[in-house]
């Protein structure tokens, strides 16, 4: 039993921490263009408040069942708690199929972005050595979570302090020269037929930006007190980047015509140049490639704790539910997804962030709402520390919301998604026939209580 024990060394500050730096990264630097351009206009900030929105609604899910099951795994536990007595493991089983996929290509975003951020300063470098930087960015990262959680905990407050300044240095910059007529320089049709449709490609964008708040829900097994804590990290940490995304979307739309801002790759460095000049808008773009390091660091800290949990319950390959002999971390499970986020770093930024929602909307985000309404009717003996506000309002918005962007996704991502869950589908039948397992054998409950993973 003592080498599958985690150190609970994470309260309320240091788990806020970690979901903000996941939360942000390099995210708003990248997107903000993107959601400017998607929008049409300064009315992109409307995009930013429905991302929000969403991203509360869908919290608040978390919370509670992060709470009442806080095992490492996260949505893993839930889906094998909700579904098992009609489906066997074949719920936790796409989940880890999808996250396999998912969660490194969601790392993959932020070594993309913090290249482009490079080529502030190596503006000639080519496509090699561009994805040269991000394998040798991407071992990095993974060589520094090699290693006990309370270093880890360290390190990543130190980042969150990184983040911060370079999120405050690049909205100050944008506020000292402020111009109110470029912020809210609105086109006659702001809010006209086209602002729904440009609503949906908008909220891809924001949700992209606000995925991150759920990260403690995968490390619930390293939480102190994860009944408090959990939820307090998720909740606090949606609504305070809220506030940072408006000021930063405000402060950069008063620097310059939203029509050059739409078309610009490293929108804080152009911002902090014109502001302050060429030697603060270098310090500036340091800092936010450390901050890009930041969110692949506390993501894969995350993640990795996935496919651990799936090894632990024999619903994955054994290898992944090992843990470091000294250090207690799940080694194998971290050095893989390092390698799959390498891999991630060749592909285009806009198909990565389109591809990696549409793979969990379905298996994860739309499971999760079900998996909770059907807990509060299947299990009304789980222990709750924590029960979701205004239910079933937020579990309402949250599906709503979740079936509008996926249906607002590219082509190419819900073909691909759509491909990669029915192989799935057809890898665990053959696991399952392998395994003795459901379909092909009756199916094995585990009943999970308050602290058991």
């Amino acid at each position: 039993m003592s080498e599958r024990q985690f150190h609970r060394s994470i309260g309320v500050f240091s788990g806020t921490a970690i979901n903000m730096t996941q939360m942000c990264g390099i995210g708003p630097f990248i997107t903000i263009p993107l959601m400017v351009a998607a929008m049409g206009g300064p009315q992109a900030i409307v995009g930013w408040i429905v991302g929000a929105l969403l991203a509360m609604a869908d919290g608040l899910v978390w919370a509670e069942l992060g709470a009442a099951m806080p095992g490492s795994g996260g949505t893993y536990v839930y889906l094998r708690e909700a579904f098992q007595e009609r489906t066997g493991k074949l719920m936790p089983f796409l989940f880890i199929w999808t996250m396999l996929l998912a969660i490194p290509l969601l790392m993959s975003t932020g070594i993309i972005g913090m290249v482009e951020y490079l080529q502030f300063f190596f503006p000639n470098m080519g496509w090699w050595p561009s994805h040269l930087v991000g394998i040798a960015a991407t071992g990095l990262v993974t060589w520094l979570l090699y290693r006990r959680i309370e270093s880890v905990r360290v390190i990543t407050v130190a980042l969150w302090v990184i983040m911060l300044i370079s999120i405050i240095g690049v909205a100050a910059a944008g506020f000292s020269h402020f111009n109110a007529s470029l912020a809210f320089d609105f086109p006659p049709d702001a809010f006209g037929p086209r602002f729904f449709a440009g609503l949906g490609a908008g909220l891809i964008i924001g949700v992209y930006d606000y995925l991150g708040y759920n990260t403690t829900a995968y490390i619930g097994d390293e939480l102190r007190d994860p009944g408090r804590t959990m939820p307090r990290s998720i909740i606090i940490s949606i609504m305070a980047m809220m506030v940072i995304y408006l000021l930063l979307n405000i402060s950069v739309l008063g620097v310059a015509p939203w029509q050059e801002i739409a078309h610009s790759k490293s929108i804080a460095s152009l911002v902090v140049e014109r502001s302050w000049g060429h030697a603060a808008a270098a310090v500036m773009t340091t800092l936010i490639i450390v901050t890009a390091l930041a969110s692949v660091f506390t993501g894969l800290l995350g993640g990795s704790r996935v496919p651990f949990e799936a090894a632990r319950d024999k619903v994955f390959l054994s290898t992944f539910g090992r843990l470091h002999a000294r250090d207690g971390f799940p080694h194998v499970a971290l050095l893989t997804m390092g390698l799959v986020t390498a891999i991630g770093t060749f592909f285009d930024l806009t198909e990565v962030i389109n591809m990696l929602l549409t793979a969990t909307i379905l298996v994860q985000s739309l499971a999760q709402v079900v998996a909770l309404v059907v807990l509060r009717r299947r299990r009304p003996d789980l222990t709750r520390p924590y029960r979701q506000w205004l239910y079933p309002v937020p579990c309402i918005i949250a599906l709503v919301g979740w079936i509008y962007v996926y249906i607002s996704a590219s082509t190419l991502s819900l073909l691909l998604s759509g491909a990669w869950i029915v192989a799935g589908v057809v890898v665990f039948m053959l696991w399952a026939r392998v395994n003795a397992a459901w379909p092909f054998a009756p199916i094995e409950t585990h009943r999970t209580a308050i602290g058991e993973p």
